[in-house]
């Protein structure tokens, strides 16, 4: 690893803008942003990925990988990521920093802790719950509504125990009522740093934030709470971008850590602004597939920001692909052409769906050493009939060297290609439309079907005004359904609406589908289990 300093200087930033956190870690103050307001913006990638499998796409290493590669060949890049939550990393998928030679370092720091950011964020969204309870314990003057306080608490960590509970049982411990907890990651919190654009905006958004209604029906906001100006103090760190480095020295902007499942899955609006002032082309991920993390970047993340990408990159593996074909996920190492065939569906059905934004699209196959030579020709032989650029990865095994291919192909394509980028829909498209033209245009299925609660809430919130605001559809991954078994590409199927919460900090509605939870639980068998620590005190298991 380098100094964190000597990675800064060498995309010329000076060392008055780095705040150290260690030898190898640091953040960025804000005024860079402001001092380098008149320099032009680099272009702008999104890697994305097709529905994940058991198997696994390796998108994050892509973007690691395909940064160094680009570097290599001459332009300059900077990749902008979000931050690892500790829930997967203790449950089901263990680091979140890449792998081999293409990861972000140094590892165990970025997974475990890293400069505070989500602590900052579930301190300060607990402060706030602390003091909607304490406002209701002193009197409350507001006339808050016991049965329609809609903020919960949050934790970063999977613990399913805690998604309902009741508060306030005991005498002189409050009023009771019942609440929950939600992951750190799809805390409003956390999307409000997100998309702020600077500190200011910071506190406009956590103001306008609804908590509770009172018993006349009316939005209390964290405003009037009187928690804006605590909060936005525990936050006066965590807003600020962080600054690491891959294993070969490229820089990368670590920053924010919605999920794209459950929130809108995107690394900060500051971290992205600041990357495109430093850098000819900043490569950033959305998380999950580019139904989720993909469509929220382009709908919700640049609409917002008014960014305005140039490409996108689609992640696919030989493995994920049989997977989705039908294939079992114990013989995915075997040939299967049939089933690797079928799978392309859900590439293609991807691919269609990018398009549709306006952005040039690539496909990145990630290799893996078992591919089979033929199946990953097939990829590439259907890719040149859709008249779409592939090419192969192999960053894991090689890094930048093994990124090259992908790099030269993503730079023909910026010199070559013209982004027009647009969101899905408009703005004055009443809510349910937006959810249905979403089920439409990038599930396709046939419909929906709303609970009666969510039909109530959707009317309730186009009379209050929120009706302009865009949907964060939080649904399974695994699936372009609500319903995780229905893999490929499926199709003239109903999304269940089974609730929708307003995020008017954030500046969007959450439509809860399908059995979608906003607290994760721990799998039968958590990475937690091979995690520890060897004799020198080293962190083994994570990666």
């Amino acid at each position: 690893m380098k100094p964190i300093l000597e990675v800064a200087g060498s995309f010329g930033i000076e060392e008055q803008y780095v705040e150290m956190y260690g030898r190898y870690k640091g953040k960025l103050d804000l005024s860079i942003n402001r001092d380098l307001r008149n320099r032009p913006d680099g272009k702008l990638v999104l890697v994305t990925a097709m529905n994940p499998t058991p198997a696994g796409e390796g998108k994050t290493l892509t973007t690691i990988g395909l940064a160094q590669a680009l570097n290599a060949i001459g332009e300059p890049t900077i990749a902008a990521l979000r931050e690892p939550s500790l829930g997967p990393c203790f449950g089901m998928k263990g680091g979140a920093t890449g792998d081999n030679r293409a990861q972000i370092v140094p590892p165990d720091e970025i997974n475990l802790h890293f400069t505070g950011d989500l602590h900052a964020i579930t301190s300060a969204h607990n402060l706030l719950a602390a003091m909607i309870d304490n406002h209701i314990f002193q009197g409350n003057s507001l006339q808050i509504d016991l049965s329609r306080i809609v903020w919960k608490r949050a934790m970063d960590m999977n613990d399913r125990s805690l998604r309902q509970i009741v508060v306030g049982i005991g005498e002189g411990n409050g009023n009771v009522h019942e609440s929950g907890f939600m992951i750190t990651t799809a805390s409003e919190v956390m999307a409000v740093l997100c998309l702020s654009e600077d500190r200011d905006d910071l506190k406009q958004r956590l103001a306008r934030m609804v908590v509770a209604y009172t018993i006349s029906g009316e939005p209390v906001t964290a405003e009037s709470i009187g928690a804006v100006d605590p909060m936005t103090v525990l936050l006066k760190e965590a807003i600020k971008p962080n600054l690491v480095q891959t294993i070969e020295g490229t820089p990368v902007i670590v920053h924010g850590g919605p999920f794209a499942n459950i929130a809108h899955g995107c690394s900060s609006v500051i971290g992205t602004k600041t990357a495109l002032k430093l850098a000819k082309i900043v490569v950033t991920e959305a998380g999950f597939g580019a139904d989720l993390g993909a469509e929220k970047f382009f709908d919700i993340k640049c609409r917002q920001a008014g960014l305005s990408p140039d490409a996108a990159v689609l992640v696919v593996t030989v493995k994920a692909l049989k997977y989705n074909g039908g294939a079992p996920k114990t013989e995915l190492d075997q040939p299967n052409q049939p089933a690797l065939i079928s799978g392309l569906a859900n590439m293609r059905r991807h691919l269609e769906n990018l398009v549709k934004f306006g952005v040039p699209v690539m496909v990145a196959i990630n290799h893996f050493s078992n591919d089979y030579d033929d199946e990953v020709a097939l990829i590439i032989e259907e890719c040149e009939r859709l008249g779409i650029q592939a090419a192969v990865s192999d960053v894991w095994a090689k890094g930048s060297q093994g990124g090259a291919e992908m790099a030269e192909a993503l730079k023909e394509m910026l010199n070559s290609k013209t982004a027009s980028y647009a969101p899905l829909y408009p703005n004055d498209l009443p809510l349910l439309d937006k959810i249905e033209t979403i089920v439409h245009e990038i599930y396709r299925g046939a419909g929906i079907k709303l609970s009666a609660k969510s039909e109530a809430k959707l009317k309730e919130l186009e009379s209050g005004g929120y009706g302009t605001l865009p949907v964060c559809m939080a649904k399974t991954p695994y699936s372009f359904s609500d319903q995780p078994s229905l893999l490929g590409a499926p199709e003239n199927f109903t999304v269940q609406v089974k609730d929708v919460t307003l995020s008017a900090g954030a500046g969007f509605v959450v439509i809860h589908t399908g059995n979608i939870v906003t607290m994760p639980g721990l799998p039968k068998a958590p990475a937690a289990h091979r995690i520890h620590l060897d004799e020198q005190g080293q962190v083994e298991g994570l990666l």
